[in-house]
């Protein structure tokens, strides 16, 4: 009896000790999540390796993963934006984004044949944390996945403000963190679009 009170005791103190060092809320409106839950690649990494029921899904474009990298890692790829490559943005000097309407839909699909539990800790990674693994997150909350975490730096994290690197993104993230990744694809987790 001492050695499960010993055993619960050790694991509500790596909880909490994790949960000391997790990454603040972010102040942009459009990275903040629900279940104000949020991490960064390491923290994120970190949560993995102690759990290997964590869940981490990659929300960016395939033509985005395919070209900046891909870690296999995550346990799948279902994008929350698409590229339009029929329109261009009306802003900025790229193609348009529009949301995935399956998204929601494919995930929780894909959850349910991991079977994969609603109190499990899932983990969304985009490029750099705000416009789709904040909302994705806040999609997944909604429907009763209430462990869903933003990865506040991303996959590629953010830019440098100085140096041969300015406005590269070549702070923190995933990539810069030292964990792994590559640019080979694992394509049975990889996202293709449905007929």
């Amino acid at each position: 009896m001492k050695k499960l009170a010993l055993l619960a005791f050790g694991a509500a103190c790596l909880s909490l000790s994790f949960q000391a060092n997790a990454a603040p809320e972010p102040k942009k409106a459009t990275a903040q999540v629900e279940s104000k839950l949020y991490v960064t690649a390491s923290e994120a990494w970190e949560m993995m390796q102690k759990d290997a029921s964590v869940i981490l899904i990659d929300v960016r474009d395939p033509i985005e993963v395919m070209f900046t990298g891909f870690t296999d890692e995550a346990d799948m790829h279902v994008p929350f934006l698409l590229s339009d490559r029929s329109k261009k943005h009306p802003k900025k000097p790229v193609y348009n984004m529009v949301k995935n309407p399956k998204f929601l839909e494919q995930v929780e699909a894909k959850l349910t044949e991991m079977k994969v539990s609603k109190d499990t800790a899932i983990i969304m990674m985009c490029r750099s944390g705000s416009t789709r693994s904040a909302p994705a997150a806040n999609m997944l909350y909604k429907k009763g996945w209430k462990n869903t975490y933003t990865m506040v730096d991303g996959f590629e994290g953010g830019k440098s403000k100085e140096g041969n690197s300015k406005g590269v993104r070549a702070v923190n993230g995933w990539r810069n963190s030292g964990l792994p990744w590559g640019y080979k694809l694992n394509m049975d987790k990889m996202y293709f679009a449905q007929q």
